[in-house]
């Protein structure tokens, strides 16, 4: 190599040596920049997302499970983007234990370091829970679908909490003009609290299963199938009288000062689901 060529490509080495040391400091944060259409941006962020969490359990213990986030803040008109990697550092400083309390301070620390007035954060779940059929005991594992939910607007910061437990339901109609049996059907009861107290998932669960015509189970038995065939013809339920059953049940219990409760029977004898909603707030104003 000649000693021009050596010095060309030393000089080139040295530059990207250079380049490479760069701090952050010495680098454009583009995201910064001021944007001209001065158009503020409701929700920004990451979304479908998976990550390792860990959830206290009602027998004890934490209960290993894989949840799926979306983190999202507003963005005022005069900035160009947001910091993406932020979400995610903010993520994996809180892979430990979730709770509700640390749900919010994850919630807190997302809208502070994005410099947001505004943040929103969802994380959904399956969740297990080990269940004995009702006659002989056999052991099965039912999973359940959870949402936690976080809104900060400004200095107000609530927190929700979402089950989604599949039931039995069994017509009243049908059983009751039938000469013999009675159409039943698998349904989905969604229960949404806000989370002002403490509470377990699973009592969410008790009273969605509680309140169908009979629960699910993981695994039956024949002497367990009969049983839960004959309480299932027991206590027919329509869509309403799930939703109204499950609503006297959070209206008698303080903790939940809001909930929407919606139920989804996937109808057995029509082509289309049937389908019931209530929603309530006790701290609204009246009159």
């Amino acid at each position: 190599m000649s000693s021009v060529a050596k010095t060309q490509s030393e000089r080139a080495s040295a530059a990207d040596n250079g380049r490479g040391q760069l701090t952050s400091d010495q680098i454009e944060d583009v995201q910064g920049r001021t944007d001209p259409r001065e158009l503020a941006i409701n929700k920004v962020g990451i979304c479908d997302i998976r990550h390792p969490v860990s959830i206290a359990q009602r027998v004890g213990g934490h209960q290993s499970t894989v949840a799926t986030f979306g983190m999202f803040v507003n963005l005022p008109h005069h900035f160009k983007g947001t910091h993406m990697s932020r979400f995610v550092q903010i993520l994996n400083a809180h892979e430990h234990q979730i709770t509700v309390e640390s749900f919010k301070a994850m919630l807190g620390e997302m809208t502070e370091r994005l410099e947001a007035d505004n943040g929103h954060i969802e994380m959904a779940f399956p969740y297990f829970v080990d269940k004995y059929a009702p006659v002989t005991r056999e052991k099965g594992v039912m999973d359940y679908n959870v949402r936690f939910i976080g809104d900060q607007r400004g200095s107000r910061t609530d927190l929700y909490v979402e089950v989604k437990v599949p039931v039995t339901t069994l017509c009243p109609c049908s059983k009751d003009i039938s000469d013999y049996g009675a159409h039943n059907q698998r349904s989905l009861i969604t229960i949404r609290v806000r989370a002002d107290s403490f509470f377990w998932l699973e009592e969410l669960v008790d009273i969605a299963e509680s309140e169908g015509s009979c629960e699910l189970y993981g695994i039956l038995k024949r002497v367990d199938e009969k049983a839960v065939t004959e309480r299932a013809y027991e206590n027919p339920k329509f869509v309403e009288d799930v939703v109204r059953d499950i609503a006297k049940r959070l209206n008698d219990d303080d903790r939940f000062r809001y909930y929407v409760v919606e139920s989804e029977n996937f109808e057995s004898i029509h082509n289309h689901s049937a389908y019931a909603m209530i929603e309530y707030d006790k701290d609204a104003p009246t009159g």
